[in-house]
């Protein structure tokens, strides 16, 4: 059946037990049995609270897993593979390979073809009557497209031969004809499952079950101790709780036991010298490829093997070489004349021996599971786990769903096409690695949580030795049965049809993980389900009759339902149990990685089934995992510790055992044999005490024969012993059948002691008045139950309430007689009936009965007086009076018990003092402050459990009414003061408070409603103020109203306006920060602005000290106040600081001669921003005069003139990040953004600063310009115009001391070209200025000292300000021409820019466009063009002309 049309089976019973019911575990079993039995497995659902801590050692855990083929496991899938491999083999035989053809666009399936031809009469019957379209409808082909002649070619020619060979006729030479077809056959690999998975019990675990001791044990190779280390101690049997398994056998070892299977050459025969083939001939064919068919050895002639192979296997001889053939596919040899029948000649081509020949008929040998090779642990193992899900249905884990995973289980697992594999963690010992559960075992220390759960009866390591399961009697720990087993599996893993060892219960529980899907089949469908296995699988059993048993075949629920056999499923998900009932079939797999335990546990239900399970095992020679029948003698000898249903249970069994030991020890006597000895049976062996026809575990009794002392059988075959006589038979047993009828006897007594008990209990209980009987005797009897662990039952019940009322009456009996303080409350009636009922009951203390009747009559007394004034105060309907009640009650309560009426006088005295209180409340006394919604509330609660009365019901309705009103106006408010809804107008909401406060209660949400009011009105008083002040208001002020409005439930239009200047504040302030900030900048508008006083370093840590608003030397009220005063101040005390600065900074050195005089002096040897000692390339900020490395900094972008000689045109200005901290806009920017601010209803600090600083750039440039128009300084501008035009006409000139270098190819090297189409042309390299730099000379001008002083005094105060103005760039031409070249900071500037380029690989070419608007920029008296402010920004060099590829530089020295 395909996978895809699988359909789920019903669902299984699920069962949630209360913790009442969780407490007994097997009192719950007990109880669901009925319901759960009749599906042979259910699930459990713990109460949510048991949540177990998982108590494996993780990072200790490891486990070698199973291999498990999905396709081999299925029963038919199973079948045909098998049936392909033979097929397969027998072509490889031929010298071919198999191909199975495709129709219909499917696989053939040859099995079922062959199989329906042999239904319907074989080849010649089907091809005689023309049946080949029957057989296509039969594989579910379609009718009339002639896939019957398809599939008469493909039998002939593939599946014919194979049958003809089966059937032992002769063969000729064939090989299957090619066939053609548009559909591309498939080549069949086989699976070679027997030779792959034919395995052997191993003995090397010392937990396996002992129902395989006696079966031959394989030692395992080298090899395979090398590949896994555990094989010794891992058992490697079929899937499931606890069956024994199957042993891994290496290949090698596996090939020699086939090679001992013929016979040997005798040791006398001599071999002859002389080799049964030639040299020549040897040598001709030892170089052939060794195929797949050939499989020739390669032959040592030093090697004494290689003489054994020459000589024929079957008669032991080398002669008659000639007709001497050699296999061609296990290089035997065999005479011609040896073989049946022989041959009269040699064949011609390739030829098999008889051996090879039978690999095609050999049956299938016992199929289990490989063992991996690799060895996991849990994280290893999951992580492999779960990639191979999600790689198989691309998605993530968890999002698999389980109806696709079966869907997907059981289309694999039916496909002889798709093989697919997965590896299974099972059976693995917990003994060894460690139960999922707590277990207090003394290896370490157990917190109190987890003593709880290790002492728990749901704990799969106590569950079996539990004084209700059969299994605690059982001394030795069977794994597997008593100790629980782990399984890790992984998606697609499964465990097979099988049924329990001893047909027992078995309990698994899923730790955690995906889910576990399970199959199961009642109990009483067992026997249904084998046969229908048996009758579609008749292969697989007839050489594995226990083939169910071995845990190593699946097949199809669906197919299994077809037939008749009840299947339910469930999906066991983490924390969850799933119970298999005895001898009920269950099977399933895995959703994915996950970690369960199981277990068996046996009950005294399970007895007969146990013992029908070892009569099934003796018809199948099986072998036992412990004695029955050990078992219940066990039990039967000490009964005293038995539970009593299980003492009846053992009683009905051990009956059943003794009857039918008796008839089989009367056989015996019958057949002669009267000789017998004594044999402690549970002191030997299994494999000593095993019958040896039926492999049964023998206990009460087995046959021996003396002279047969290694055999015994048991006493159903006594026949099979041996062929010795009879009287050589003698009986070896346990018990005598005395002992086992006393044995018998003491369980009856223990299993009727509870009726003996139960007719005494109740004599005790119903006897008449006469005859009671005292409370000792109860109590006897109460004892007795105890200590013979009597279950709890409605008899023992009732003597506990006996005995429970008699103490309880006895107690206040004596309370009346003494005068205690303590009261009995309740009904007098009550109290004299009870008393009398429980003396008469047990004729005891009958004085003191008269005493507390003389008591009680006085209560009587009271409470007939008591309801009489209550019947006159229910006539009168008028309240009573609080003093007439007082005196009744304390009348009562002098009494030595309560009278009936004196409760009705308490509800009297509650109902007036809750009217009182109504009254106070109410009245005008109660004042408005102290009545609340909780007085209110509380006052109706009490009303309701006085006593009801006409006053009462009318005091609640006025309570009522006032409580609804102020419930609805708190609403209100509530609704008002709620910010997430509409707001609303200051006139709604003081109408609202004002209805309000009428209400005589006091309400917290009008209150607060209130409140807010009163903060609304100061808000807007505080508006008004700011609003009519005699300056705009400051920005700090309206954010701080917008809010507080903002928090106000109150609609004010006011507040919309504040928001929108507020906003509009923050938009000028976002854009004057975007136009002075630098990206990144550490410092703030604010700072940026005002004067900058502390100039303090820290140069040894490499920071700046004072970053706030201290070093600014203005404080935010200062720019609040008219802050001219404050701003001016700010520019007198930067100037000196900055001039104290440069004064410290001059002393640094910077020059390699400088920097060696002073490396003693720990000061002045750091330098930069990073406070590290001087290095190379070094240089010196233009305002601070400190030193700077060129890795620290950004230098500036090195600008030559369009003469390069004009070397005080050329921009080698350099201002450090500390001195130059913003953008530097030009004047027109910043006057943008004050027409911008002037706009703004608004104050800010940063908009008062602007001001001071526009106005403190306005002042400069006045000063500078004035300067600059002195008749001093214009002459000096004139004579550097001069100069520079005449060093323009010498450069374009041609002379004999410049070699001109043009762009022409016929230039020498080392030659420099100033000139090209009669144009100037510039430097191009920055090779070619670096010549340049020592030849410059200067001073070109003189400055008288006022001028000098004036200019460099203007250039401090120009390089302070943030603002770019061109008079800043004509001032540093004017003070650099009158001072010396700056030769070092050029010769940096020019060696840093080579270095950049080298490294980042670029040249430096440049357009003409930028060279021309960068020589105008240069050009001096234009002032109208901007110089390059911000070179401490710029990260960009300034692009130069690129030389010729063929121009050779000369470059400096120092380069």
């Amino acid at each position: 059946m395909d996978g895809e049309d699988f359909v789920p089976p019903p669902e299984c019973p699920v069962f949630e037990p209360s913790w009442e019911e969780f407490e007994d575990p097997m009192g719950y079993i007990a109880k669901i049995r009925p319901i759960a039995e009749k599906s042979g497995i259910c699930k459990i659902r713990p109460p949510p609270d048991w949540q177990p801590p998982f108590a494996v050692e993780v990072d200790n855990f490891h486990f070698t897993p199973r291999i498990q083929r999905l396709n081999e496991l299925e029963a038919e899938t199973r079948v045909k593979l098998n049936y392909l491999d033979r097929i397969a083999k027998f072509w490889e035989i031929q010298g071919s390979s198999l191909k199975i053809p495709n129709i219909e666009r499917r696989i053939l399936d040859l099995f079922g073809l062959s199989k329906i031809v042999a239904e319907e009469g074989g080849f010649e019957t089907v091809c005689k009557e023309r049946r080949w379209a029957r057989v296509a409808q039969k594989l579910g082909y379609p009718p009339g497209k002639n896939i019957g002649s398809l599939l008469r070619s493909h039998y002939e020619r593939i599946v014919y031969p194979f049958e003809v060979f089966q059937a032992g006729a002769s063969l000729p030479p064939c090989k299957p004809r090619p066939y053609d077809s548009d559909d591309v056959d498939k080549e069949y690999k086989p699976h070679s499952i027997p030779l792959r998975q034919s395995v052997q019990p191993s003995k090397t675990s010392s937990y396996g079950r002992r129902a395989n001791r006696l079966q031959k044990d394989p030692e395992p190779t080298e090899e395979d101790i090398e590949k896994n280390p555990e094989l010794k101690k891992l058992q490697i049997y079929g899937a499931g709780p606890k069956m024994m398994g199957l042993g891994l056998m290496a290949r090698d070892k596996g090939a020699r036991k086939k090679e001992e299977a013929f016979p040997l050459p005798p040791t006398d025969i001599t071999v002859k010298e002389e080799m049964g083939k030639n040299d020549e001939d040897y040598e001709s064919r030892k170089d052939e490829p060794c195929t797949k068919m050939t499989m020739r050895l390669r032959r040592n002639l030093n090697n004494a093997q290689f003489v054994d192979s020459f000589v024929c296997r079957m008669c032991g001889r080398g002669d008659e070489d000639e007709k001497l053939l050699l296999c061609d596919g296990c290089d035997d040899n065999y005479h011609t004349f040896c073989l049946l029948p022989p041959l009269a000649e040699p064949p011609k081509g390739d030829w098999r021996c008889p051996k090879c020949v039978a690999e095609c008929k050999r049956p299938a040998e016992a199929f289990g599971f490989e063992q991996a090779t690799r060895e996991y642990t849990l994280q290893s193992f999951g992580e492999m786990a779960d990639t191979f899900k999600a790689d198989y249905f691309n998605m993530p884990v968890h999002m698999v769903p389980t109806e696709l995973v079966e869907r997907e289980f059981w289309r694999l697992v039916s496909s002889i096409e798709e093989d697919v594999t997965v590896e299974y963690g099972a059976d693995i010992h917990s003994k060894e690695f460690g139960s999922g559960f707590p277990v207090n075992n003394g290896r370490r220390e157990l917190t109190l949580e987890e003593q709880e759960y290790a002492r728990s009866g749901w704990n799969l390591n106590v569950m079996p030795v539990l004084d209700q399961s059969v299994l605690c009697h059982i001394n030795g720990d069977i794994s597997g049965m008593k100790v629980p087993w782990l399984y890790v599996g992984m998606v697609f893993s499964a465990f097979c049809w099988h049924i329990e060892d001893h047909w027992s219960y078995s309990i698994n529980y899923l730790h955690w993980g995906e889910p576990k899907t399970w199959y199961g089949v009642p109990g009483f469908a067992a026997e249904h389900l084998e046969d229908v296995m048996k009758r579609l699988t008749p292969e697989l059993f007839e050489f594995q009759p226990d083939l169910l048993h071995q845990l190593v075949t699946i097949m199809n629920p669906n197919i299994l339902m077809a037939h008749g056999v009840p299947v339910v499923r469930t999906n066991q998900c983490a924390g969850e149990f799933v119970i298999t009932f005895p001898r009920a079939y269950h099977s399933g797999f895995n959703q994915g990685y996950n970690f369960a335990e199981a277990v068996n546990f046996c009950t005294a239900d399970w007895l007969p089934a146990g013992r029908s399970c070892i009569e099934h095992y003796r018809r199948l020679r099986r072998y036992c995992v412990f004695s029955h029948e050990e078992l219940a003698c066990k039990m039967a000898a000490c009964p005293e510790r038995l539970d009593l249903n299980l003492a009846a249970a053992t009683h009905r069994e051990m009956f059943s055992i003794v009857q039918e030991e008796r008839q089989l020890r009367k056989g015996l006597l019958e057949k002669g044999i009267t000789e017998a000895e004594r044999e402690a049976f549970e002191l030997l062996p299994d494999d000593e005490r095993q019958c040896h026809k039926c492999k049964t575990t023998c206990f009460l009794s087995a046959l021996a024969c003396t002279n047969c002392p290694e055999r015994l059988v048991c006493l159903y075959h006594t026949q099979d012993l041996c062929p010795c006589p009879t009287e050589k038979h003698y009986l070896r047993y346990r018990y005598t059948l005395d002992e086992l009828l006393a044995m018998l006897h003491r369980l009856k007594v223990r299993a009727e002691s509870f009726d003996s008990w139960a007719t005494r209990v109740k004599d005790a209980l119903e006897k008449e008045e006469k005859v009671k009987q005292g409370m000792e005797h109860l109590e006897a009897l109460k004892a007795e139950a105890t200590e013979r662990k009597f279950p709890d039952n409605e008899l023992l019940q009732r003597l506990n309430a006996a005995l429970s009322d008699f103490q309880h009456c006895q107690n206040i009996s004596t309370e009346l007689l003494t005068n205690s303080h303590s009261r009995f409350g309740g009904s007098l009636e009550f109290v004299l009936c009870g008393l009398c009922v429980v003396y008469r009951a047990f004729m005891r203390s009958m004085h003191m009965f008269h005493c507390v009747h003389t008591l009680l009559q006085s209560v009587e007394h009271f409470d007939t007086q008591a309801q009489a004034f209550l019947d006159g105060c229910e006539c009168t309907r008028s309240p009573p009076s609080q003093e007439q009640v007082q005196a009744l009650l304390e009348e009562g309560d002098a009494l030595v018990a309560e009278a009936p009426a004196m409760k009705l006088l308490r509800g009297l005295q509650e109902q007036g003092r809750w009217l009182s209180e109504v009254r106070r409340t109410l009245g005008p006394q109660g004042g408005e402050a102290s009545v609340t919604l909780g007085v209110l509330r509380g006052l109706m609660e009490a009303g309701c459990s006085v006593p009801q009365s006409t006053a009462v019901e009318t005091a609640m309705a006025e309570l009522q009414e006032l409580l609804t009103i102020a419930e609805r106006w708190e609403e209100k408010a509530q609704i008002c003061l709620e910010h997430s809804r509409q707001k609303h107008p200051l006139s709604t909401l003081e109408a609202i408070v004002n209805e309000a406060t009428q209400i005589p209660v006091q309400l917290p949400n009008i209150l607060s409603l209130q409140a807010c009011l009163g903060r609304a009105r100061a808000w807007v008083t505080d508006l008004e103020e700011i609003q009519n002040g005699e300056h705009y208001p400051c920005l700090d002020d309206l954010e701080g109203l917008v809010a507080v409005g903002r928090d106000l439930p109150v609609l004010m239009d006011e507040l919309r306006q504040l928001e929108l200047q507020v906003t509009s504040a923050h938009s000028w302030r976002e854009k004057a920060s975007k136009t002075f900030l630098k990206k990144n900048s550490p410092h703030s508008l604010l700072e940026v602005l005002c004067p900058y006083v502390n100039r303090q370093r820290d140069r040894r840590v490499g920071k700046e000290l004072g970053a706030d608003t201290e070093s600014l030397g203005l404080t935010a009220q200062d720019l609040r106040d008219p802050a001219v005063l404050a701003f001016k101040d700010g520019e007198k005390r930067e100037k000196e600081a900055i001039q104290r600065l440069q004064k410290v900074n001059l002393t640094k050195p910077g020059r390699e001669q400088d920097i060696s005089k002073t490396r003693g002096a720990p000061f002045l040897s750091f330098i930069c921003m990073c406070g590290q000692p001087p290095r190379l390339p070094l240089l010196r900020c233009h305002l601070c005069k400190d030193w700077f490395h060129g890795g620290c900094v950004p230098f500036p972008s090195l600008s030559p003139p369009a003469s390069p000689h004009c070397w005080w045109d050329w921009n080698t200005r350099f201002l450090c990040p500390l001195c130059q901290r913003s953008r530097r806009p030009r004047l027109e920017t910043i006057l943008a953004l004050l027409v911008a601010l002037q706009r703004l209803p608004v104050r800010l600090p940063e908009g008062e600063a602007l001001q001071c600083l526009t106005e403190r750039a306005i002042n400069w440039q006045g000063r500078a310009k004035k300067a600059l128009e002195s008749p001093e300084l214009k002459k000096v501008l004139e004579t550097l115009q001069k100069l520079k035009e005449s060093l323009g006409k010498e450069e374009n000139g041609i002379s004999d001391d410049v070699i001109v270098l043009s762009d022409s190819e016929g230039m020498e090297d080392g030659v420099i070209d100033l000139t090209a189409d009669n144009s100037p042309q510039k430097m191009t390299r920055i090779e070619h200025l670096l010549p340049l730099v020592p030849s410059l000379k200067g001073p070109v001008i003189e400055l008288s000292p006022a001028a000098r002083a004036q200019l460099e005094d203007l250039q401090l105060e120009g390089d302070l300000l943030e603002v770019t103005l061109d008079q800043t760039q004509v001032i540093y031409r004017l003070l650099q021409a009158a001072s010396q070249p700056p030769h070092h900071a050029l010769h940096s500037l020019l060696l840093f820019r080579l270095e950049e380029q080298r490294s980042t690989g670029r040249s430096g070419k440049a357009k003409d466009s930028k060279r021309k608007r960068k020589s105008q920029r240069g050009a001096p008296g234009s002032e109208s063009v901007p110089a390059c402010h911000d070179a401490s920004e710029s990260k960009k060099t300034c692009p130069l002309q690129q030389a010729s590829p063929h121009t050779t530089a000369q470059t400096h020295s120092e380069v």
